[in-house]
């Protein structure tokens, strides 16, 4: 029997959607993680939230941990420099490890991991979202398109989220043969389990929704590029159509006032539940009946997708989330509408309202975006890469 892979892990910080896909993976290899930043609750708050907050889940909890000395001067996750942990190489190169997973490229964090793989000889994979509707400037593009092949093949595999993800490889030339398969997931289980009618009724009735409201879900951060007031707006418009509709925003942000006043202005039934920390999200998509992500292209995935189709309700996401060829482009599981597009929102709700995905469907979508899925994924990778004691299986042909 062969000894199971030992993986080197490094990300930016403990994160409520990696956890689980980490647990999931220390089940089934010797995994070591290694985190750039531990942020305190004010800093955990401090982009876009608006207060201070921790996550009242277990983030380490199911799998070996190591916080690195950040010696960045301005340590964080939202500038690249936020996270400088020269230390990485060390732990690398004595770790005796087969290959080394990073969670992108953008910070200094991940590119000193990516030399340090190099400089001993340590097998790197990459997993991250990038895509290519992601906005940048001409000036960017150029350079993407001048820098991105080459820095990208220093990696000898990546791993894809999605549809957009795989093409962001193929588009800067990435070999196909080197790309594996692991989705963005949540853990599917947990929120499903969480999620029952009674649940539902109690939610409703905690907050004085009518029982025949179509309940529209806002979850996320109420600030500029997620779009929450393009969701008023088309709610508004269904409410011209006759139909009884209610918005539920589970976020907080500086648009928090503006929502209210645009939903007060319109007659809109609205609630607000604030921020609201893991184990408080399945209330809400129990109260639901369809979750809406109108983003812009800065949304490179829209991982509330996946926890909403998790407890059995359909989405409706705008063709910029990275997620919408996935999850909703097909309108098997939910619907995709040209992001602005405020009529297309109505429309696209009185869709669902009219004519629901089934239940089946959305269940059948979300199954391929499992935490499992994830981890096949990683290890399908791993197998097609030299390990302690074990030979090369070979990959493709000769130019992988």
């Amino acid at each position: 029997m062969n000894s199971k892979s030992r993986l080197a892990v490094v990300v930016s910080h403990p994160i409520q959607y990696y956890a689980p896909l980490f647990r999931t993976l220390a089940r089934r290899c010797e995994l070591e993680v290694f985190y750039a930043f531990q942020p305190s609750p004010d800093q955990l708050g401090a982009v876009d939230f608006g207060k201070a907050f921790s996550w009242d889940v277990d983030l380490l909890e199911g799998y070996s941990s190591t916080f690195l000395t950040n010696v960045s001067t301005r340590p964080g996750t939202s500038d690249s420099a936020g996270c400088d942990t020269p230390e990485i190489g060390r732990h690398l190169r004595d770790g005796n490890f087969d290959a080394v997973l990073i969670f992108g490229w953008y910070l200094k964090s991940y590119r000193q991991a990516l030399l340090a793989a190099k400089r001993h000889g340590l097998p790197a994979l990459v997993r991250g979202d990038s895509n290519l509707a992601m906005p940048a400037s001409p000036v960017k593009r150029l350079a993407k398109a001048i820098a991105n092949p080459p820095f990208l093949r220093l990696f000898d595999r990546a791993l894809y989220v999605g549809e957009r993800s795989r093409a962001f490889y193929r588009h800067y030339r990435y070999p196909d043969c080197r790309l594996f398969f692991s989705p963005h997931c949540v853990d599917n289980d947990w929120f499903a389990a969480r999620t029952k009618p009674a649940e539902r009724q109690r939610m409703r009735e905690e907050l004085g929704i009518a029982d025949d409201a179509f309940v529209v879900l806002f979850a996320g951060k109420l600030i500029k590029r997620k779009r929450p007031l393009d969701a008023v707006k088309a709610l508004a418009m269904c409410q011209t159509q006759g139909r009884k509709v209610a918005l539920l925003v589970a976020g907080s942000g500086v648009l928090e006032n503006a929502i209210r006043t645009e939903a007060q202005a319109a007659g809109l039934p609205h609630y607000m539940l604030g921020f609201c920390n893991q184990t408080e999200m399945p209330p809400a998509y129990a109260a639901s009946d369809v979750l809406i992500l109108p983003s812009d292209g800065s949304e490179t995935w829209g991982l509330v997708a996946n926890e909403a189709m998790a407890c059995g309700k359909p989405v409706i996401v705008s063709d910029a989330c990275g997620c919408a060829p996935d999850l909703a482009a097909d309108g098997a599981a939910g619907r995709m509408v040209a992001v602005g597009d405020v009529a297309g929102l109505a429309a696209a709700i009185v869709s669902v309202m009219d004519d629901p995905p089934t239940q089946w469907a959305i269940a059948e979508r979300i199954a391929h975006y499992s935490l499992d899925s994830a981890a096949d994924g990683v290890l399908q990778a791993l197998e097609t890469l030299p390990r302690r004691h074990r030979p090369l299986k070979p990959v493709g042909n000769g130019s992988c």
